[in-house]
């Protein structure tokens, strides 16, 4: 079964930074729109950003404009799509998945491939 595998999750104290990182197959994916959500606990899952096949104009939600940066690099076995995120705030701790789906953006349904998740903590 094709895999997204999440990394780069951790404890980081509020203003902090941190990188999480997606790896997926490249034969499977290289199609794929391939997005961050996350899930803090009691909340429904969100979304973050996203990055189409050619890692041109990424979406952001609201709060991750300008804080978070999302990358994709492609090569013919495996795709990264790494997750930048910078002055890190308390509610900003969530499990954070990476996602996968063809012609996907902002909304969950779209998507039908989904990672384990990455636990980001941030407090002070």
């Amino acid at each position: 079964q094709a895999q997204l595998v999440e990394s780069g999750g951790g404890w980081v104290q509020t203003g902090g930074s941190l990188t999480l990182a997606c790896t997926a197959s490249g034969d499977t994916f290289s199609s794929h729109t391939i997005a961050w959500f996350r899930q803090a606990p009691g909340q429904e899952r969100k979304f973050v950003a996203s990055a189409s096949w050619s890692g041109i104009s990424p979406h952001y939600a609201d709060f991750a404009r300008g804080r978070f940066t999302i990358s994709r690099k492609n090569t013919e076995a495996v795709i990264t799509v790494r997750l930048q995120m910078n002055s890190l705030k308390p509610e900003d701790t969530a499990v954070y998945y990476c996602a996968a789906g063809v012609g996907a953006n902002y909304y969950i349904d779209q998507y039908d491939h989904w990672g384990q998740g990455t636990q980001v903590t941030v407090s002070s």
